[in-house]
């Protein structure tokens, strides 16, 4: 475990956030957090990545950048980790913490950071239930908490009717990318075919997502065995690493899918990966607004997505792609299909992908929308402790949560 000390300019009028996350392999919301901290105007937040347990592939490449500590936590039944915590904060001076997902980062964070006198406490959450329900814990440290950020309209919905968070306290903050980063490129897309032996001209269908099962990996690979059926040439591509990586790798072996499918592991060249496929798959029994979609769409690729959470606010259905059923394996391959033998309908798709994305998911708007969020309930909880009455403070905030950030 590290030990704790300060890594930031404990003297400069910035916001301190430490955003406290179980750890940083490949993943949505992983990835979301590493484009988030690079944006941030470093005068007006100083970021900083609190890992549970090892920093990840992700906490390396950003560990030169802004300050992330890892192993934070020896165990599961670990309390010590709130002192850690604790210390870690009050040596940093942060002035807000920010969990990001459910589960027990949400839980010793959140409780950590109030022991630690942190200003400014919120969650960002980016799922809508299993595995990563929010649960009775968590729900019992909803007094402490200043804020739930959720990831789109259907996700603010989810966390006030579902979850029971007070309406006040739940702000919309969209998911974000770097569509200046994300673009197709031919270049890449010989490399990263040339290395896993794909035919130049072999149709490509890809999922970036940790090996978990909400992710519901064994549907991408019914799927394309059903597809292999129609489409002979076809290949699928998995980047991501997690728990159920052997399983998966056998189910392969059991379907003779071996020629047919590589695993990429975990990959930081994201950009990459996706100029290789042609189009792009998420087959998940759960979401919120994944960010895979998002940088999959900005790459103008094509997405087949099964329609749960807030999925279809970016893939707009016969637009940008298709919407499937859940756990409909005909209907999955019967679009993948659709779409692997039309490049017309691709190119058209991707088209339109790429402008939806930029009109509406820009990294540029959510960075400055946590920005935002963290100076206006740091404005208002240092009044309160000054003495002044923070109520009509707070209800002008809750307003313009309302019109600007919430679903309500």
């Amino acid at each position: 475990m590290n030990d704790p000390h300060p890594l930031v300019d404990v003297s400069s009028p910035a916001r301190r956030v430490m955003f406290v996350i179980t750890s940083m392999p490949v993943g949505g919301a992983e990835t979301l957090l590493v484009n988030l901290t690079r944006r941030f105007d470093r005068d007006r937040i100083q970021p900083m990545v609190g890992c549970l347990k090892e920093k990840g592939v992700l906490g390396e490449e950003i560990q030169g950048e802004i300050p992330v500590f890892e192993n934070l936590i020896g165990h599961k039944y670990d309390i010590a980790v709130a002192q850690r915590l604790r210390k870690l904060f009050k040596v940093n001076r942060v002035d807000a913490v920010v969990t990001v997902g459910a589960g027990d980062k949400m839980f010793w964070g959140r409780l950590a950071a109030k022991g630690a006198g942190v200003p400014v406490i919120l969650s960002a959450l980016h799922s809508t239930g299993w595995p990563d329900g929010v649960g009775k814990l968590n729900r019992l440290l909803t007094r402490i908490t200043d804020g739930f950020i959720a990831v789109a309209r259907n996700h603010a919905d989810f966390l006030v009717e579902f979850e029971k968070f007070p309406d006040n306290k739940v702000f919309m903050i969209p998911n974000g990318i770097d569509t200046s980063r994300f673009t197709f490129d031919p270049q890449a897309r010989n490399k990263w075919r040339a290395e896993h032996s794909i035919d130049p001209f072999d149709p490509v269908v890809g999922i970036v997502a940790a090996l978990r099962p909400e992710k519901n990996h064994e549907l991408f690979l019914d799927a394309a065995e059903k597809t292999l059926a129609k489409v002979p040439n076809a290949k699928f591509v998995i980047a991501g690493d997690g728990e159920r990586r052997e399983t998966l790798e056998s189910i392969v072996a059991e379907k003779s899918l071996t020629d047919a499918v590589r695993f990429l592991g975990s990959v930081s060249d994201i950009p990459g990966v996706l100029s290789m496929v042609d189009m792009f798959a998420l087959t998940s029994h759960n979401e919120a607004s994944p960010v895979s979609i998002l940088e999959a769409l900005s790459c103008n690729r094509p997405v087949v997505a099964t329609d749960v959470g807030s999925i279809k606010e970016s893939v707009l259905d016969g637009k940008t792609g298709f919407l499937v059923q859940p756990g409909d394996v005909s209907d999955v391959a019967e679009h993948w299909v659709k779409l692997l033998t039309d490049e017309a309908l691709r190119e058209e798709f991707g088209r339109q992908g790429r402008a939806h994305v930029v009109d509406n998911s820009s990294l540029d708007s959510m960075t400055t929308g946590y920005t935002e969020l963290v100076e206006s309930i740091y404005r208002i909880k240092q009044n309160e402790d000054s003495g002044n009455n923070p109520l009509s403070t707070l209800a002008r905030w809750s307003s313009w949560g309302s019109t600007h950030s919430t679903a309500r």
